[in-house]
């Protein structure tokens, strides 16, 4: 679908005053570019995997809302160019220029792929499927993936955490769970680890074909792996089709979920078999341990990576 998309130049200053404005006028959501960077608080609520390094703050923001192409908009303008002068008196708005540009959804869908680059965990190589493979390095296994609209680059701490953990505790011929799977990313490395099988779920449904292209792109066969749409917390029909006897259960979520999914796990594991969760951010660690030694296990490691933990436990 195309749009109309409306940028206008003001100040970081006059950010939270020119979008009260735009909603008062009917504006559902805009979208605000500026060098600020992200506080704590933020990048908790919006758990983005890739954060890009940004220039210094200029004091310049770009606030953008978008309209149906196929309409005229000039009086609706008018209301807007009128509203910011009206601001002036309050807070310094800059220029308050208004650049227009036609924009369509994939452009939305498909912007965040100039911060995605190859990296190397371990000694796996992870690298989007638009670039070229680098031409040194010797790698133990190369994992290509386009998260497409679904999360998982394997970029966050809280990913590499959990790849970590695979590398260290995965045995060839182990059977894998994969608990919130989103692209596919922890799945794929399991298969590359020696994974005899994997099975992955999902509530996002988007994710089960995002993983279907990954596995393809990395010639993995999906005959006995299977994905399944939905929420092992609660979902019993779910429960049955995953069955029981994992030799490793992985779980890249949030802790507020891996808290009620704990206590569901160990009916699906071998004894003996290993949980690993991550996605914790610092504060949470102790209310996931408890929920962890509550539903049985051992706590064999904490890992940590920047503000985020991952927790290894034993059935």
């Amino acid at each position: 679908m195309k749009w109309k998309q409306y940028t206008i130049q003001t100040t970081t200053q006059a950010e939270e005053f020119v979008s009260g404005m735009l909603a008062e006028l009917g504006i559902a959501g805009v979208q605000i570019e500026d060098n600020l960077p992200l506080s704590t608080e933020d990048k908790e609520k919006m758990y983005i995997d890739i954060l890009p390094e940004l220039p210094p703050d200029d004091g310049v923001a770009r606030i953008s809302f978008f309209l149906d192409d196929d309409g005229n908009h000039e009086e609706f303008l008018s209301r807007v160019r009128e509203e910011l002068e009206n601001l002036r008196a309050f807070v310094d708005v800059g220029s308050v220029e208004i650049i227009e540009k036609e924009t369509e959804d994939k452009d939305w869908i498909d912007n965040w792929k100039k911060y995605f680059k190859s990296f190397v965990i371990e000694d796996i190589l992870i690298k989007p499927t638009w670039e070229q493979m680098p031409q040194q390095g010797e790698y133990r296994s190369v994992i290509e993936i386009d998260p497409g609209t679904s999360f998982g680059t394997g970029k966050h701490e809280t990913t590499q955490l959990c790849i970590r953990q695979l590398c260290k505790y995965m045995k060839p011929g182990d059977r894998v769970l994969d608990v919130g799977c989103g692209s596919g990313i922890l799945s794929l490395v399991s298969l590359k680890l020696g994974a005899s099988s994997v099975t992955g779920t999902d509530i996002d449904p988007i994710c089960m074909e995002a993983t279907a292209d990954n596995m393809q792109i990395n010639h993995l066969s999906m005959e006995g792996n299977h994905f399944f749409h939905g929420n092992l917390i609660d979902d019993e029909q779910l429960q049955r089709e995953v069955g029981k006897g994992y030799d490793i259960v992985v779980a890249n979520i949030l802790a507020d979920i891996i808290i009620p999914l704990t206590p569901v796990i160990p009916d699906h594991m071998k004894k003996g078999g290993i949980y690993i969760m991550s996605g914790i951010i610092d504060f949470k660690e102790e209310a996931v341990r408890k929920a962890v030694v509550d539903a049985g296990f051992e706590i064999l490691e904490i890992g940590s990576q920047g503000e985020w933990r991952s927790i290894t436990a034993r059935k």
